[in-house]
């Protein structure tokens, strides 16, 4: 019985330092600052990075660019081991402030455990990009560090409002949204930690050592090009792992591109989500101005945000 509750004891006290811990934040860019371009997944052959070039320039950052930019592998830039240790390569250089990937796609998930990270724990730095690049969120996330969901190099329609939203997020400045009431919202308030990206490449990642954790977290989810039917299944999944009942919020993005069988589903992305989140009784908001759009706002993961849902607006406040 002693040593019955002697390991009780011990889990509690492991669960409450897991709750206390804080997420490093890497230091926030300044002018002169250097920021690397490279390729993690799908290829960039194409001479398309002039306009991100000159908008960092703009900011007054000195930009690199990495050897991936231009290699050509079938549809990846360059073998696994050529993106990782190009990337190993930024994380390990102490004059490279941010890593910026170039483009999402696929391929990032066969590099990931090419990758040493002692070097970056010592002196971490912002990593930033979406879709694919989710991938590289939630690992880094259970590492214990923050980065940043938003537009990459290729993102060329980017809104202004998006473009000025990584650039805020970026040099430390204040992150605030408000946004008008959807008619699914659930309303409500939470305060917690804000995790996701990519619904497909959470899905795809839980089991492995980069999964998504979201005990008392505030859970961003946004996708493109997917069936409705494997939405369904992608939040079934979550569910069933537990990943839902220990939220405290939900952030719902851009659902662009969704397709339907011959044979209907029979409900909408956004009803699905709420079909399965409903139980939870949790603030949702929906339609939210991030993922596969130019109006792509930046999030910081890894950061305390205040979430507050009502029936006239919506605000994602950062705290810390």
């Amino acid at each position: 019985m002693k040593k019955y509750l002697f390991y009780i004891l011990i889990s509690v006290v492991s669960s409450n330092l897991q709750a206390q811990k804080k997420m490093i934040i890497p230091p926030y860019l300044k002018k002169g600052d250097t920021i690397a371009i490279v390729a993690t997944a799908r290829k960039n052959v194409e001479d398309n990075l002039q306009p991100a070039i000159e908008w960092l320039h703009n900011w007054g950052l000195e930009v690199v660019i990495g050897k991936t930019i231009g290699l050509d592998k079938n549809q990846l830039a360059g073998t696994d081991e050529e993106r990782a240790v190009d990337f190993q390569t930024m994380m390990d250089n102490p004059n490279i402030k941010a890593i910026w990937c170039v483009r999402g796609g696929y391929g990032t998930v066969r590099m990931i455990d090419l990758l040493d990270f002692t070097k970056f724990k010592q002196s971490p730095k912002w990593v930033i990009g979406f879709s694919d690049v989710t991938v590289l969120h939630s690992h880094l996330n259970n590492l214990g560090f923050a980065s940043i969901h938003g537009i990459m190099p290729v993102s060329v329609k980017a809104t202004e409002e998006a473009k000025e939203s990584l650039r805020k997020a970026l040099f430390g400045e204040s992150l605030e949204y408000t946004v008008p009431c959807e008619p699914m919202n659930r309303y409500g308030s939470a305060k917690g930690e804000l995790v996701g990206g990519n619904l497909s490449i959470l899905y795809s990642l839980l089991g492995s050592s980069s999964a998504i954790d979201c005990t008392d977290k505030i859970l961003f989810i946004e996708d493109l090009d997917e069936y409705l039917y494997h939405i369904d299944r992608m939040m079934m999944n979550l569910k069933r792992n537990g990943c839902l009942e220990s939220l405290k919020g939900i952030i719902v993005g851009g659902m662009t591109k969704m397709h339907d069988n011959e044979i209907p589903w029979g409900k909408n992305v956004l009803e699905i989500i709420d079909d399965v989140t409903k139980p939870y009784h949790i603030p949702v908001i929906y339609n939210f101005p991030a993922g596969h759009s130019a109006d792509n706002h930046a999030l910081v993961l890894g950061k305390q945000i205040y979430l507050d849902v009502t029936d006239l607006e919506s605000k994602v406040l950062f705290t810390d």
